[in-house]
């Protein structure tokens, strides 16, 4: 689901921007959450980064350490005026993660530290049973003008002619 609303009494004002997708909890649906949040922001004009990291730090926890076969994860992301939030619903609401500092030589462990060093704020509330979601947030200021030749919307950068 994609949207991008506005209250009437605020036409004026910037419109909040919505996208929502169910995926399967897998190494798989982590990547195409990170891809589909990477092509969301693109098409919104924000920066991929540190977003585009946050998506696959949350997404990959949700296929890791919070997998019920048969239930997928939802991933959503949704602009308020400067701000992103990236939330991430899975059913393990039985499973609340913890900021736990890894060891050392440890190989896995560090998703939510990363997350915590990307993102301005970020934390977890309950669902409806079983559901959890985990979110963060971080400030994207205003979207670019869109006949900026900084915006990279068109994809191209200016052009010297050649000689």
């Amino acid at each position: 689901m994609n949207q991008e609303t506005a209250a009437p009494e605020a036409q004026l004002e910037t419109p909040i921007r919505n996208f929502s997708v169910q995926l399967s909890p897998t190494p798989r649906g982590a990547r195409l959450a990170r891809l589909l949040a990477t092509e969301q922001l693109r098409s919104w004009g924000l920066p991929l980064d540190p977003a585009a990291h946050i998506v696959a730090e949350l997404a990959a926890n949700a296929a890791t350490h919070s997998r019920v076969p048969g239930r997928d994860f939802r991933l959503t992301l949704y602009v308020v005026g400067d701000t992103l939030r990236i939330e991430v619903t899975d059913t393990r609401g039985d499973r609340i993660p913890q900021l736990e500092r890894p060891a050392p030589r440890s190989e896995s462990g560090r998703g939510l530290v990363i997350v915590d060093a990307l993102a301005d704020r970020w934390g977890t509330a309950p669902g409806p049973y079983p559901r959890k979601t985990v979110w963060a947030e971080c400030e994207v200021g205003p979207p670019p003008e869109p006949d900026c030749p900084c915006s990279g919307e068109r994809g191209d950068l200016p052009q010297e002619p050649r000689r």
